[in-house]
């Protein structure tokens, strides 16, 4: 059942403001409706692909997150938590993060998401609970490697981004279950 409720905010917006630069994708666009493929269902679903370009000078790797702000947690949801892409990548190919991680750069790791699973896991939100946001941020760090080892948590990645994020660009789509 969906009820009026406030709209949980952007965790970015209360870290310390970074420059941003465009992120776009083949698979989603901003601000529209996130596709089947993307997500969960009995089959799995299928990380989309992404383009970024204009990061800040002194960018020595890169993290892709994918959060969701408006599950019923308290905390949202984290969909996608990869880190340590090298400073030379600049787009994953769809399927990058899922199945058999088909083009994801070496060295890149995977945190654990809220699906307590190493890479993507597509949209799920309660039926009826009205749209959520699906955040797709890519983070521009100054380090190299990050320091979690793979399966690390959400919050001990976001925490070893913290001071080493110069830049930051977003790509938001939106998924209703109305089943």
């Amino acid at each position: 059942m969906t009820t009026s409720r406030p709209r949980p905010p952007v965790p970015y917006d209360f870290l310390p403001p970074v420059p941003s630069f465009p992120v776009s994708s083949t698979d989603i666009a901003d601000g529209q409706v996130l596709p089947q493929a993307h997500v969960e269902d009995d089959d799995g679903s299928v990380s989309p692909q992404l383009s970024w370009s204009g990061a800040p000078a002194g960018t020595r790797s890169y993290a892709v997150t994918c959060f969701d702000p408006d599950a019923p947690t308290g905390s949202g949801f984290w969909h996608w938590v990869l880190f340590d892409i090298p400073a030379d990548v600049t787009e994953l190919p769809t399927g990058a993060g899922s199945g058999d991680f088909l083009g994801l750069p070496v060295g890149a790791k995977h945190g654990r998401n809220d699906y307590d699973e190493q890479g993507f896991g597509g949209a799920a939100p309660p039926p009826g609970h009205g749209p959520h946001r699906y955040i797709f941020a890519v983070h521009a760090l100054d380090v190299p490697t990050l320091g979690p080892d793979a399966g690390a948590p959400p919050a001990y990645v976001g925490f070893n981004m913290y001071g080493h994020t110069l830049g930051r660009g977003l790509l938001t789509a939106t998924y209703e279950n109305k089943g």
